[in-house]
């Protein structure tokens, strides 16, 4: 095994090597530029009906909330009706620049499966077969993990942020005016941000391969880690409902506990 991959990595130079990566650069170029052109000519419907979506009172989540607190009368009731968020735009070339920036993260969204399909098989032929096999689990499941991060992000932590604070009030007198600028920001940040920690599993997979991290370790933690992850969900979702805190909470705690299940029991002790 071992002398199958020195020599197919000798017969090339490191120049042809570099050549293959310029390639596999190009092509990943290729397919983001095609996906941009095809994102940017459907961005105004996606626009309207998917990055919008959580302005408006009919959204899943909302729905479900109000569904939710009308089977506990004893709770404050959550309603859809009247709910709606305006955007303003106050510079000159933000439409434009949104529609272009909107494009672009999107392209890199949807063909990230792609572009990590091509880094793969660049990376693939340097490695064992052991080493394959590890690092196309990997691959996957960091690309799947990303995903649901970022459909938690937009189905959950996000409309439950912009509600709150559009609707927060520090006096009567104070009317709320979401800018474009504003509300992507916070569109893009939250959603990768949640995209990123579900990567937890994946990096402490990682770490338990270079032998950092033992299955003890999530058991020793395990009750600062409910205290940390309460107040990490707090902070995302500052209503003080707890239905939504445990809604947000209960994804973190999962990936908690999903991280100890698949890293290596600790060795046994003599």
């Amino acid at each position: 095994m071992a002398d199958d991959k020195q020599s197919g990595s000798e017969e090339k130079t490191f120049w042809g090597h570099l050549e293959d990566l310029r390639k596999v650069l190009f092509r990943m170029a290729a397919t983001v530029f095609a996906l941009f052109l095809v994102l940017f000519y459907f961005m105004p419907y996606l626009f309207d009906n998917v990055i919008m979506a959580p302005c408006n009172g009919d959204f899943p989540l909302y729905r479900f909330f109000a569904w939710v607190t009308a089977q506990f009368p004893a709770l404050p009731q959550f309603t859809t009706e009247g709910y709606h968020v305006d955007l303003i735009n106050t510079r000159l070339a933000s439409q434009f620049f949104t529609h272009i920036s909107a494009s672009f993260w999107s392209s890199l969204v949807l063909g990230f499966p792609i572009l990590i399909y091509l880094l793969w098989g660049f990376v693939r032929p340097a490695l064992y077969p052991g080493e394959r096999r590890g690092a196309e689990i990997a691959f996957v499941g960091g690309t799947v993990l990303f995903y649901v991060g970022v459909a938690v992000g937009y189905f959950l932590v996000f409309p439950i942020t912009l509600r709150f604070l559009y609707q927060y009030q520090l006096s009567g007198n104070i009317t709320n005016m979401l800018t474009l600028d504003s509300y992507m920001d916070n569109f893009m940040m939250l959603n990768l941000v949640m995209g990123l920690v579900f990567e937890l599993p994946l990096l402490a997979w990682v770490l338990s391969l270079m032998g950092i991290v033992r299955r003890s370790f999530f058991r020793r933690f395990r009750r600062h880690a409910v205290v940390v992850l309460l107040i990490v969900a707090a902070l995302i979702t500052p209503t003080g409902d707890p239905i939504t805190l445990l809604i947000v909470f209960l994804p973190l705690y999962l990936l908690y506990e999903g991280s100890a299940l698949i890293v290596k029991r600790d060795e046994p002790t003599d």
